[in-house]
């Protein structure tokens, strides 16, 4: 687990799937296996457990915490386990962020309220709140494509005032806004769009929390070291050889072609819950092709 406040959460981390079994119920052995996958054998600080790429939307409050508790027990001793906890219900994220605080993990992913479109002001109610309802350290998650408001510079100059507010998971895909909040700010910056983790790298990001993570965790690794230590010249070979990853993973949901290529190499996985629907041979044919074109052999 990481211990620098810089990068209060480590340098690479995936926003994990949930594997399901078959009949679409939770297979918590899988979780426990994909977990100690990723951080054992691709490289990873740390797992987003109930992300987007989690199918969270579709995940009840009892398997949110029966996951989170199986990967603690996996992994929780040698990586950071940080727990999507946002909705777009101030009193249930609360109510899902104190569970997650009780079970043990090591922090809170805060995403944008979604669909109910509130102001700044309201952004800002929301994120403190949460951030107040327990001591771990949190990330917010800025992703207008989902949420359809952006949080605003001035917004994240004043969460950043909390103190438990620390990070910002960044899939915004707004360069200038992130440079003036680094320039403002002290909180430590995540790319959250791995289309774009070279040039958030350059601007200060710290990590990743990626979803490619899954099959390229240690290239990612390579390509945060390589920016850090200042060698962009390493930095855009290492991102130009994953650019094929980046595209076959995101032609449609990136968790339906995740999941497609951890079946295929044999992990955890299981489909998808509707209203997703899992990959076409189709689209699973086309996944090959991309992720050979970009060095992983499914």
């Amino acid at each position: 687990m990481t211990t620098d406040p810089a990068r209060p959460f480590g340098r690479v981390l995936t926003a994990m799937v949930t594997p399901l079994a078959e009949d679409g119920t939770i297979d918590l052995a899988g979780a426990q296996e994909l977990a100690a996958h990723l951080v054992d054998r691709r490289a990873h600080d740390g797992l987003v457990v109930f992300g987007t790429t989690g199918e969270s939307p579709t995940i009840s409050d009892s398997e949110q915490h029966a996951v989170l508790e199986a990967v603690l027990d996996a992994v929780g001793d040698r990586a950071t386990v940080v727990a999507g906890v946002g909705t777009n219900d101030t009193a249930h994220s609360i109510e899902k962020a104190q569970s997650a605080a009780r079970l043990g993990v090591h922090g809170l992913m805060v995403v944008t309220p979604y669909y109910n479109k509130p102001p700044q002001a309201g952004l800002l109610a929301h994120f403190r709140a949460v951030a107040d309802s327990t001591d771990l350290p949190v990330m917010l998650y800025d992703i207008p494509p989902r949420s359809v408001v952006p949080i605003e510079v001035e917004t994240l100059v004043r969460a950043a005032e909390h103190p438990n507010i620390v990070a910002v998971k960044d899939a915004k895909g707004d360069l200038g806004a992130v440079a003036w909040t680094k320039a403002r700010t002290d909180l430590a910056y995540y790319s959250g769009e791995d289309m774009l983790n070279l040039p958030l790298l350059a601007l200060g990001a710290v990590g990743v929390v990626s979803v490619v993570g899954h099959l390229v965790g240690p290239r990612l690794a390579e390509l945060v070291a390589a920016v850090e230590s200042g060698d962009l010249v390493k930095g855009r070979a290492v991102n130009e050889a994953l650019l094929p990853v980046y595209t076959g993973i995101f032609r449609t949901q990136g968790v339906i072609l995740v999941k497609a290529a951890l079946r295929a190499l044999g992990l955890p996985a299981g489909p998808v819950r509707p209203p997703l629907v899992d990959a076409t041979p189709e689209q699973l044919e086309q996944l090959r092709m991309d992720l050979a074109a970009g060095g992983v052999t499914l």
